[in-house]
């Protein structure tokens, strides 16, 4: 394991605590359709699992696969549609521009706030000339960044606009990683990933990064038992073991 010479970390409920967020515009986007799609069906479906199918199907995952996450897993044939569709839920693109809406009102009065361990841990990392990259499927991430006050403790960022403007696939696919530490200059076999979501553990071992790091915050047995599961090589708590944890692993 030595050799680790950057880090990619994941952006919400890594270094944002915007995940919660996320869950609770997920969920307000999914269960008003699902009320429409109920009426229409004569049937009363489940709300959406802000916990469970979350985690499991939309976490770490661009907007519109997210929303075909959802959709194959409850079994409910929706056209595709374009991007121009506008918020709604007559579309899979329709539903992706809904929790867009949702989430981008949240933001625009709340803003985002780093997690209290990683200014210093980003810091210990800069001090010990480890490089590092924040990578996210949301077109939001670098602005969210800048205001949380992390931008200039990364040497570089790939957000959604990015990853949309280079045509990078999305999670489990480990594109947006493997760009990241090309620009980091190293390969992914010096670099570690640092991710909080299933389909962004997977990302980083399919990409072959020589430590893939999953995050709990929450100390949740379950959530560290399915990081392990999906690839993660060890499961912290927080970032701030995160240095310590690197420096047995560094030449």
């Amino acid at each position: 394991m030595s050799g680790v010479r950057a880090v990619v970390f994941d952006t919400d409920g890594v270094l944002l605590a915007t995940a919660a967020r996320h869950a609770a515009a997920w969920k307000e986007a999914f269960d008003g359709c699902l009320v429409q799609w109920g009426r229409s069906s004569g049937g009363r479906p489940r709300p959406f699992d802000a916990v469970r199918e979350y985690r499991d199907l939309v976490d770490g995952r661009s907007r519109l696969d997210g929303v075909r996450a959802f959709l194959a897993a409850r079994r409910i044939d929706l056209p595709e549609g374009a991007p121009s569709d506008p918020p709604g839920c007559t579309t899979a693109h329709a539903v992706a521009a809904r929790k867009e809406q949702v989430f981008s009102e949240a933001v625009r009065t709340e803003g985002a706030q780093a997690f209290d361990d990683v200014r210093p841990a980003l810091v210990r990392l800069r001090e010990t000339n480890v490089r590092c990259a924040a990578v996210s499927a949301s077109r939001h991430a670098r602005s969210l960044l800048a205001s949380a006050g992390l931008a200039d403790l990364l040497d570089t960022i790939v957000d959604g606009n990015e990853a949309q403007a280079l045509a990078l696939p999305g999670k489990p696919a480990p594109a947006l990683f493997l760009e990241a530490a090309d620009r980091l200059g190293v390969g992914p076999d010096h670099a570690a990933v640092v991710e909080d979501a299933l389909v962004g553990v997977e990302a980083g071992r399919s990409g072959r990064f020589r430590l893939v790091v999953g995050l709990d915050r929450d100390g949740d047995r379950h959530t560290a038992d399915a990081l392990r599961a999906h690839g993660a090589h060890l499961v912290l708590p927080g970032l701030g073991d995160l240095p310590a944890a690197l420096e047995g692993r560094r030449p």
